[in-house]
């Protein structure tokens, strides 16, 4: 008699008759014959959940969905979801699974999700490797870079690669830190300088998720009041991640955490860090031993836990908008994040962008400003000198400096330093009426015009002629155009001020900080360094270089600029004045004679709706030679309301010089294609794009095509 026969008879006598059909059926359970391992090529595959779903590294759009791989026995424990893997993959000798080879060569990838069985009915490849059991890819992060992925109709691959640091094995090997108890609440500080401040702070400590456009005030405070904002977040047990333009920003925000917070509770994350210390700080965050962040944009998908405020200063500055596929910003990210995640959002400036001002508009945010009283006090005097003044002033034609700025520049060197802010070379302004500086605009699709060699218009978006231009505003048929350099400034001043020391802040190099002590200091936007109780008084020069740039932002960035010098200079009532050089009718002069970014933001985005700019409207850019826009464009089975706008030529690229991203190669011309589509349809422009894109690559095998390239919401459609 069989073992399962014994227990039958044993158990059977005198036993209940729910107890013995028990027993019975457990005798035929184990009666049954067991079935066989899985194996692949005879090694034993994973008992359980035998398939891993794999998110290759490869960023062409073609391949940018998830390949099944056989799970080895061996690999078992530490293949799971979220380690990084090695598997093979591409041409070789071998089974063909699933439009590859088995014999191709070992790339990295995410080992995503582990499932029984497989869609895919041919033999499985396995798994090669797992590189290391840290699962540095959660779910959350997952989402998200699918959510950014598809928002700029670029590859899950190409976001993590921004997303996720390259691995360093001796940081994964130290434990993080365990983590420390929340702070207390803080108190409202210098937040009680505006009028909703002291409630956002209180409903972040509550763990309410408030969100608000921060217009700040002038002055050093801003890191202090974001440094308060993340102690209010933190002490309702929940996370923070804040994103600065630079490292200079970031080391503000360092110092004023430091203060607050002392040692241990947050990480920087920057570009510029090693990739060890980067690596270690991301792990900390990641394993939830730290729960705040601040960086630049390299920090933005930082996998902070349980997020209760994301936060963006300065979102009009180009930096926050990444260089490398699919080319994402800042500022929406966060807004992903934080509509995700349901938490606090905070995009706090000096300034004011029309992405800001339409999400108040919309209601999404709520504004956080200053009464207009605190504003007069925190803010400089602003004077200005326009051209009815210049072609009057002797010094001015003389040494490029008028009367009024020589007489500013005089008496604020008796208190302090001096900033001067001039343009940086390169700078190519716009068309505009010589009367009214009205900018030149097509009258079919409202771009701005340029002119050709032989003194022709056309519109730099859809590439029409315009040959009887004039004002729509004041009637008058001259254009104006004017180039600028700055290169001999700082001699210059260096000469009018002889006993006085000049100081240069500008892309070769970039001062922090100057001392209180009487000097001027020469600077190009964005790189005016911050002196120690504030600049006497500031000089703004060449105006027409900001405002006469061939963009839709030129006015909007020159009063960004601007303000962002001015906001360094000391208060009105402490004597700081500022003397900007340019048109005082023009919109971006009042508003900063007023000092009101918003209502100057507020103006330009219903002027954009009118129009259909963005950010009312969607655009994307799609730019390539000549043909291979051409066959793109027939190709791609865009939204039945998009417009078309062009194609046009791009400049040819110089040899000689530095190549932008995204620009053409060296010598060859290509074309742009703008397509805009209205509010509601991103979507599905986005998708379309990408759907062709990916068509292109596939019917090619990735590299036969000539290149075209797309990107989603382009900064520059000027």
């Amino acid at each position: 008699m069989s073992s399962g026969d014994e227990q039958e008879e044993r158990g059977g006598k005198g036993a209940p008759p729910e107890q013995l059909a028990l027993i019975r059926e457990s005798v035929r359970e184990a009666k049954k014959p067991r079935a066989k391992p899985r194996t692949w090529r005879g090694a034993a595959l994973a008992p359980e959940l035998p398939v891993g779903r794999v998110l290759v590294d490869r960023g062409a759009l073609h391949l940018d969905r998830y390949f099944d791989y056989a799970i080895p026995e061996e690999l078992d424990a530490e293949a799971q979801p979220g380690v990084r893997v090695r598997v093979r993959f591409g041409a070789g000798k071998g089974q063909v699974h699933k439009g590859r080879r088995e014999g191709g060569g070992l790339v990295g990838g995410f080992l995503v999700e582990r499932r029984a069985e497989s869609d895919y009915q041919g033999p499985l490849a396995a798994l090669a490797q797992v590189v290391s059991p840290e699962r540095v890819l959660s779910p959350e992060l997952l989402g998200l870079a699918r959510a950014v992925a598809d928002r700029y109709a670029g590859s899950l691959a190409d976001v993590l690669q921004l997303a996720v640091p390259p691995r360093n094995a001796q940081a994964e090997k130290k434990a993080s830190p365990e983590p420390l108890p929340p702070p207390g609440v803080p108190g409202a500080g210098s937040w009680e300088r505006y009028a909703r401040g002291p409630g956002f702070v209180a409903a972040l400590g509550a763990g309410e998720s408030p969100r608000a456009v921060w217009t700040a005030l002038p002055g050093p405070e801003w890191a202090a009041e974001l440094a308060l904002a993340v102690t209010a977040a933190l002490a309702s047990g929940r996370g923070a991640l804040v994103v600065l333009p630079d490292g200079r920003a970031v080391a503000r925000l360092d110092a004023a955490l430091q203060a607050v917070l002392g040692e241990g509770r947050h990480a920087v994350l920057t570009a510029d860090a090693g990739p060890a210390k980067r690596y270690r700080e991301w792990l900390a965050v990641h394993r939830g031993s730290v729960r705040a962040v601040i960086g630049t944009r390299a920090a933005m998908f930082a996998p902070v836990r349980d997020l209760g405020l994301v936060a963006l200063w300065e979102d009009g500055d180009g930096s926050h908008s990444e260089q490398h596929a699919p080319q994402p910003h800042a500022r929406e990210v966060l807004l992903l994040r934080a509509a995700h995640a349901q938490c606090g959002f905070l995009l706090g400036s000096w300034s004011c962008t029309v992405e800001a001002a339409q999400l108040v508009s919309t209601g999404w945010a709520q504004p956080l400003t200053a009464e207009r009283a605190e504003v007069r006090r925190a803010a400089p005097l602003i004077r200005t000198v326009g051209d009815a003044e210049l072609a009057r002033d002797e010094a001015a034609r003389a040494a490029r400096l008028p009367s009024l700025a020589w007489q500013a520049a005089r008496e604020g060197l008796r208190h302090g330093p001096v900033l001067v802010q001039v343009p940086r070379r390169g700078y190519v302004p716009k068309l505009a009426c010589e009367r009214c500086r009205t900018p030149a605009r097509c009258r079919h699709c409202a771009g701005a015009l340029q002119a050709c060699e032989d003194g022709t218009l056309h519109c730099a978006w859809c590439g029409k002629p315009e040959p009887r231009w004039h004002c729509q505003e004041c009637g008058a048929f001259r254009l104006r155009a004017q180039i600028v350099g700055a290169r001999r400034t700082a001699e210059e001043l260096g000469r009018a001020f002889p006993a006085v020391p000049v100081r240069t802040s500008g892309r070769e190099h970039v001062l922090d900080t100057v001392p209180d002590s009487p000097a001027l200091v020469v600077s190009t936007p964005g790189a005016e360094p911050v002196a120690e109780g504030g600049y006497a008084a500031a000089l703004l020069l060449d105006g027409w270089a900001l405002l006469g740039r061939p963009d839709l932002r030129a006015g909007e960035e020159a009063l960004r600029r601007w303000i962002g010098a001015a906001a360094l200079v000391r208060g009105q009532e402490a004597g700081g004045t500022v003397v900007v050089v340019a048109e005082p009718g023009l919109r971006p002069v009042q508003a900063l004679v007023r000092w009101d970014p918003v209502g100057h933001a507020v103006r330009e985005l219903g002027e954009r709706a009118e129009l259909g700019f963005p950010p009312v409207s969607r655009m994307a850019a799609v730019s390539g030679a000549p043909q291979a826009v051409s066959s793109f464009l027939r190709e791609a089975e865009l939204p039945t309301d998009a417009e078309l706008l062009g194609p046009v030529p791009l400049p040819v690229t110089d040899p000689a010089r530095p190549r932008r991203t995204g620009a053409p190669p060296p010598g060859e011309q290509w074309e742009r294609a703008l397509i805009r589509v209205p509010p509601g349809s991103g979507a599905a422009l986005a998708a379309a794009l990408k759907t062709a894109q990916a068509g292109r690559l596939a019917r090619s095998g990735g590299s036969g095509a000539e290149p075209v390239r797309i990107r989603v919401d382009p900064p520059d459609i000027g």
